[in-house]
Protein backbone atom coordinates (compact mmCIF):
# COMPACT_ATOMS: atom_id res chain seq x y z
CA UNK A 1 0.00 0.00 0.00
CA UNK A 2 1.24 3.48 -0.80
CA UNK A 3 1.81 5.46 2.39
CA UNK A 4 3.65 8.48 0.98
CA UNK A 5 5.03 9.99 -2.20
CA UNK A 6 7.35 12.78 -3.22
CA UNK A 7 7.43 14.37 -6.66
CA UNK A 8 10.68 16.03 -7.72
CA UNK A 9 12.09 17.43 -10.97
CA UNK A 10 15.10 15.75 -12.53
CA UNK A 11 17.27 18.28 -14.40
CA UNK A 12 20.97 17.41 -14.07
CA UNK A 13 21.56 21.03 -12.99
CA UNK A 14 19.87 20.12 -9.72
CA UNK A 15 23.26 18.58 -8.86
CA UNK A 16 25.42 21.61 -7.95
CA UNK A 17 28.65 20.06 -9.28
CA UNK A 18 27.16 20.09 -12.77
CA UNK A 19 26.12 23.74 -12.70
CA UNK A 20 28.40 26.72 -13.24
CA UNK A 21 28.10 28.71 -10.04
CA UNK A 22 26.01 25.85 -8.59
CA UNK A 23 22.88 27.34 -10.25
CA UNK A 24 21.71 29.29 -7.17
CA UNK A 25 18.35 29.82 -8.88
CA UNK A 26 17.71 26.13 -8.10
CA UNK A 27 18.56 26.39 -4.39
CA UNK A 28 14.88 26.63 -3.48
CA UNK A 29 14.14 23.53 -5.55
CA UNK A 30 16.96 21.61 -3.87
CA UNK A 31 15.69 22.60 -0.43
CA UNK A 32 12.15 21.58 -1.37
CA UNK A 33 13.38 18.19 -2.60
CA UNK A 34 15.20 17.61 0.70
CA UNK A 35 12.02 18.50 2.60
CA UNK A 36 10.01 16.12 0.41
CA UNK A 37 12.41 13.27 1.14
CA UNK A 38 11.99 14.02 4.82
CA UNK A 39 8.27 13.39 4.43
CA UNK A 40 9.00 10.04 2.81
CA UNK A 41 11.35 9.00 5.61
CA UNK A 42 8.82 10.04 8.26
CA UNK A 43 6.26 7.63 6.76
CA UNK A 44 8.49 4.67 7.77
CA UNK A 45 8.14 2.75 4.49
CA UNK A 46 9.10 -0.88 4.06
CA UNK A 47 10.38 -0.01 0.59
CA UNK A 48 11.12 3.13 -1.41
CA UNK A 49 10.48 2.84 -5.13
CA UNK A 50 12.11 5.53 -7.26
CA UNK A 51 10.55 6.07 -10.69
CA UNK A 52 11.75 8.36 -13.44
CA UNK A 53 11.63 8.87 -17.20
CA UNK A 54 14.08 6.81 -19.20
CA UNK A 55 14.96 6.06 -22.81
CA UNK A 56 15.83 2.38 -22.42
CA UNK A 57 14.72 -0.51 -24.60
CA UNK A 58 12.01 -1.63 -22.16
CA UNK A 59 8.83 0.23 -21.24
CA UNK A 60 9.58 -0.42 -17.57
CA UNK A 61 13.20 -1.09 -16.63
CA UNK A 62 13.91 -2.15 -13.01
CA UNK A 63 17.10 -1.11 -11.22
CA UNK A 64 18.25 -2.78 -7.98
CA UNK A 65 19.54 -1.06 -4.90
CA UNK A 66 23.18 -0.21 -5.50
CA UNK A 67 22.76 0.38 -9.24
CA UNK A 68 25.35 2.82 -10.55
CA UNK A 69 24.78 6.21 -12.12
CA UNK A 70 27.23 8.73 -13.52
CA UNK A 71 27.35 12.34 -14.61
CA UNK A 72 30.60 11.94 -16.51
CA UNK A 73 28.70 12.52 -19.75
CA UNK A 74 28.18 16.09 -18.53
CA UNK A 75 31.90 16.63 -18.08
CA UNK A 76 32.01 16.06 -14.31
CA UNK A 77 33.69 13.06 -12.64
CA UNK A 78 30.75 12.39 -10.36
CA UNK A 79 29.27 8.93 -9.81
CA UNK A 80 26.32 7.91 -7.65
CA UNK A 81 24.69 4.70 -6.48
CA UNK A 82 21.05 4.04 -5.72
CA UNK A 83 21.60 3.23 -2.09
CA UNK A 84 21.42 6.50 -0.16
CA UNK A 85 25.18 6.90 0.25
CA UNK A 86 26.61 10.40 -0.23
CA UNK A 87 27.56 11.22 -3.81
CA UNK A 88 31.21 11.72 -4.62
CA UNK A 89 33.98 10.84 -7.05
CA UNK A 90 35.68 7.51 -6.97
CA UNK A 91 32.80 5.05 -6.99
CA UNK A 92 33.78 2.13 -9.15
CA UNK A 93 31.07 1.03 -11.54
CA UNK A 94 29.76 -2.40 -10.50
CA UNK A 95 30.07 -4.52 -13.64
CA UNK A 96 27.00 -6.64 -12.91
CA UNK A 97 24.55 -3.79 -12.31
CA UNK A 98 22.86 -1.63 -14.97
CA UNK A 99 23.64 2.06 -15.31
CA UNK A 100 20.90 4.39 -14.08
CA UNK A 101 19.15 6.74 -16.51
CA UNK A 102 19.75 10.41 -15.79
CA UNK A 103 16.47 10.89 -13.92
CA UNK A 104 17.32 8.10 -11.47
CA UNK A 105 20.92 9.30 -11.18
CA UNK A 106 19.56 12.68 -10.05
CA UNK A 107 17.31 10.82 -7.59
CA UNK A 108 20.33 8.88 -6.32
CA UNK A 109 22.14 12.19 -5.75
CA UNK A 110 19.13 13.56 -3.83
CA UNK A 111 18.94 10.44 -1.67
CA UNK A 112 22.67 10.53 -1.01
CA UNK A 113 22.43 14.19 -0.11
CA UNK A 114 20.07 13.34 2.75
CA UNK A 115 21.83 10.03 3.54
CA UNK A 116 18.64 8.00 3.05
CA UNK A 117 18.51 5.02 5.38
CA UNK A 118 14.79 4.70 6.07
CA UNK A 119 14.21 1.64 3.88
CA UNK A 120 15.51 -0.48 0.99
CA UNK A 121 15.42 1.27 -2.41
CA UNK A 122 14.30 0.03 -5.80
CA UNK A 123 14.46 1.95 -9.09
CA UNK A 124 12.20 1.88 -12.13
CA UNK A 125 12.85 3.62 -15.43
CA UNK A 126 9.66 4.53 -17.32
CA UNK A 127 9.95 4.95 -21.06
CA UNK A 128 7.98 7.75 -22.71
CA UNK A 129 5.49 7.63 -24.21
CA UNK A 130 3.85 4.90 -22.11
CA UNK A 131 0.09 4.66 -22.41
CA UNK A 132 -1.98 5.76 -19.46
CA UNK A 133 -3.55 2.37 -18.79
CA UNK A 134 -0.13 0.74 -18.49
CA UNK A 135 1.04 3.50 -16.15
CA UNK A 136 -1.96 3.07 -13.87
CA UNK A 137 -1.58 -0.71 -13.76
CA UNK A 138 2.14 -0.43 -12.98
CA UNK A 139 1.39 1.93 -10.12
CA UNK A 140 -1.16 -0.47 -8.67
CA UNK A 141 1.32 -3.34 -8.90
CA UNK A 142 4.03 -1.34 -7.12
CA UNK A 143 1.69 -0.34 -4.29
CA UNK A 144 0.66 -3.96 -3.76
CA UNK A 145 4.20 -5.29 -3.29
CA UNK A 146 4.68 -4.27 0.33
CA UNK A 147 2.57 -3.26 3.29
CA UNK A 148 4.11 0.23 3.36
CA UNK A 149 5.44 1.59 0.06
CA UNK A 150 6.82 5.08 -0.58
CA UNK A 151 7.34 6.54 -4.05
CA UNK A 152 9.91 9.07 -5.19
CA UNK A 153 8.57 10.28 -8.54
CA UNK A 154 11.04 12.09 -10.76
CA UNK A 155 9.95 14.11 -13.77
CA UNK A 156 9.77 17.58 -15.28
CA UNK A 157 6.70 19.42 -16.50
CA UNK A 158 6.55 21.17 -19.89
CA UNK A 159 9.72 22.38 -21.61
CA UNK A 160 7.92 25.09 -23.57
CA UNK A 161 7.36 27.94 -21.14
CA UNK A 162 9.55 30.61 -22.79
CA UNK A 163 11.13 31.48 -26.13
CA UNK A 164 14.48 30.15 -24.86
CA UNK A 165 13.03 26.92 -23.46
CA UNK A 166 14.26 23.63 -24.95
CA UNK A 167 10.92 23.21 -26.74
CA UNK A 168 10.45 26.91 -27.57
CA UNK A 169 7.34 28.78 -26.41
CA UNK A 170 4.01 26.99 -26.57
CA UNK A 171 0.95 28.89 -25.33
CA UNK A 172 -0.53 25.66 -23.95
CA UNK A 173 2.39 24.95 -21.62
CA UNK A 174 1.54 27.24 -18.71
CA UNK A 175 -2.01 25.91 -18.44
CA UNK A 176 -0.79 22.30 -18.62
CA UNK A 177 1.75 22.89 -15.86
CA UNK A 178 -0.80 24.71 -13.72
CA UNK A 179 -3.18 21.74 -13.94
CA UNK A 180 -0.40 19.32 -12.97
CA UNK A 181 0.57 21.56 -10.04
CA UNK A 182 -3.05 21.71 -8.86
CA UNK A 183 -3.45 17.93 -9.16
CA UNK A 184 -0.27 17.31 -7.18
CA UNK A 185 -1.23 19.87 -4.53
CA UNK A 186 -4.63 18.20 -4.09
CA UNK A 187 -3.42 14.58 -4.47
CA UNK A 188 -5.99 14.39 -7.27
CA UNK A 189 -5.48 11.00 -8.89
CA UNK A 190 -8.41 11.54 -11.27
CA UNK A 191 -6.84 14.68 -12.71
CA UNK A 192 -3.46 13.01 -13.14
CA UNK A 193 -5.07 10.05 -14.87
CA UNK A 194 -6.86 12.45 -17.22
CA UNK A 195 -3.66 14.17 -18.42
CA UNK A 196 -3.46 14.16 -22.21
CA UNK A 197 -0.50 11.96 -23.13
CA UNK A 198 -0.30 13.38 -26.67
CA UNK A 199 -0.28 16.96 -25.39
CA UNK A 200 2.33 16.07 -22.76
CA UNK A 201 4.57 14.67 -25.49
CA UNK A 202 4.13 17.79 -27.62
CA UNK A 203 5.05 19.95 -24.62
CA UNK A 204 8.01 17.69 -23.76
CA UNK A 205 6.60 17.06 -20.28
CA UNK A 206 8.78 14.09 -19.37
CA UNK A 207 7.06 13.46 -16.04
CA UNK A 208 3.60 12.60 -17.40
CA UNK A 209 3.91 8.81 -17.33
CA UNK A 210 5.51 8.80 -13.88
CA UNK A 211 2.77 11.05 -12.48
CA UNK A 212 0.15 8.70 -13.87
CA UNK A 213 1.98 5.76 -12.33
CA UNK A 214 1.70 7.63 -9.02
CA UNK A 215 -2.03 8.02 -9.62
CA UNK A 216 -2.37 4.26 -10.02
CA UNK A 217 -0.34 3.57 -6.88
CA UNK A 218 -2.47 5.98 -4.84
CA UNK A 219 -5.84 4.49 -5.81
CA UNK A 220 -7.91 3.69 -2.75
CA UNK A 221 -5.74 5.73 -0.38
CA UNK A 222 -6.61 8.93 1.45
CA UNK A 223 -3.32 10.79 1.03
CA UNK A 224 -3.14 14.57 1.29
CA UNK A 225 -1.05 16.64 -1.09
CA UNK A 226 1.19 19.66 -0.59
CA UNK A 227 2.94 21.66 -3.30
CA UNK A 228 6.37 22.73 -2.01
CA UNK A 229 7.84 24.35 -5.13
CA UNK A 230 6.69 25.54 -8.54
CA UNK A 231 8.83 27.47 -11.01
CA UNK A 232 10.18 27.45 -14.57
CA UNK A 233 13.64 29.05 -14.28
CA UNK A 234 14.86 27.81 -17.68
CA UNK A 235 11.50 27.68 -19.42
CA UNK A 236 10.96 24.16 -18.04
CA UNK A 237 8.34 23.51 -15.38
CA UNK A 238 9.80 22.15 -12.14
CA UNK A 239 7.47 20.93 -9.41
CA UNK A 240 8.07 19.51 -5.93
CA UNK A 241 5.15 18.00 -4.03
CA UNK A 242 4.42 15.52 -1.29
CA UNK A 243 1.55 13.12 -0.68
CA UNK A 244 1.23 11.81 2.85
Amino acid sequence: MLVSAAVCPCPPLLVPALAAGAAPELDAARDACADALGVLAASRPDRLVVVGPAAGPQDLEPYPQGAHGTFRGYGVALDVTLDGTPAGPGHGEPPTLPTLPTSLAVAAWLLGNVAWSASPIQGLGVREPLDTERCIKSGRDIAARDERVALLVMGDASACRTLKAPGYLDDRAAAFDAEVARALADADTTALTALDAKLATELQAAGRACWQLLAGAAEGTSLHGALLYEAAPYGVGYLVATWS
